[in-house]
């Protein structure tokens, strides 16, 4: 007895402690119109959560990256197109980078290309922005090329077929890893889908992808979305 129960103690404290949860704060509230954020936010936030690896707070208003509360965060999830600058453009501006910069990890989604508008560092941080003149193919099929299968947020991925906007507008030299990318009708050319970078002391996952709920709940979209989360927050995928 006095063994056995020596190697169940043994056991029990072999194990692991519990992974906290990833603490990601979704940042929402104004975009182009034809982008329903009321319907896709809850949908990134559903993508997030799926496995219980990560907890989503959703804050409808993109001044809130003014608060210090964003330092609370593991990771800010850009979910939102400004067209003209926010009232407090200059805090929210400089929390977004010192986030990233002291070790925060980021992911931008779809149109969030485009926020902050008039900010140079901006594509720094993110890796590409909109170019403001080139948009995207019309609306429809296509197939997205995985070009990077030893990343861990694409490892043992494949190509898959999406309904979406192609994004042709994404600009700027800041050095990515690409891990995706998609041939557009209207350029001929490869255009990136996914891709990665480091800023300062924080990770970065960028898609274009994400239009509308019908494109972000592709599975292997969804997947990309989630596992970016967790790559950006130093979790193995």
């Amino acid at each position: 007895m006095p063994a056995l129960l020596f190697a169940l103690l043994a056991a029990a404290m072999s194990v692991a402690p519990a992974e906290a949860p990833v603490r990601a704060l979704i940042v929402t509230g104004v975009d182009h119109p034809a982008h329903n954020w009321v319907k896709t936010a809850p949908v990134v936030r559903s993508i997030l959560e799926e496995g219980g690896r990560v907890t989503a707070r959703i804050v409808e208003d993109p001044e809130f990256l003014a608060s210090d509360a964003v330092f609370d965060y593991d990771v800010i999830v850009l979910h939102f197109r400004n067209d003209k600058p926010l009232k407090h453009d200059a805090e929210a501006r400089a929390h977004l980078k010192a986030f990233v910069a002291r070790g925060g990890g980021l992911v931008v989604i779809h149109f969030a290309c485009g926020a902050f508008p008039g900010w140079s560092e901006y594509g720094d941080i993110v890796g590409r922005i909109w170019d403001t003149v080139n948009t995207h193919d019309p609306r429809g099929p296509f197939r997205v090329k995985v070009v990077n299968t030893d990343h861990p947020i694409t490892r043992g991925c494949a190509d898959f077929d999406t309904d979406d906007e192609l994004y042709t507008g994404l600009a700027g030299d800041t050095p990515v890893t690409l891990l995706a990318q998609a041939r557009a009708k209207t350029t001929g050319r490869d255009h990136p889908m996914a891709f990665t970078l480091t800023s300062g002391r924080g990770k970065v996952f960028h898609t274009p992808l994400g239009h509308d709920v019908k494109a972000l709940t592709v599975p292997a979209v969804s997947a990309l979305i989630r596992k970016g989360c967790l790559w950006a927050a130093g979790r193995e995928p």
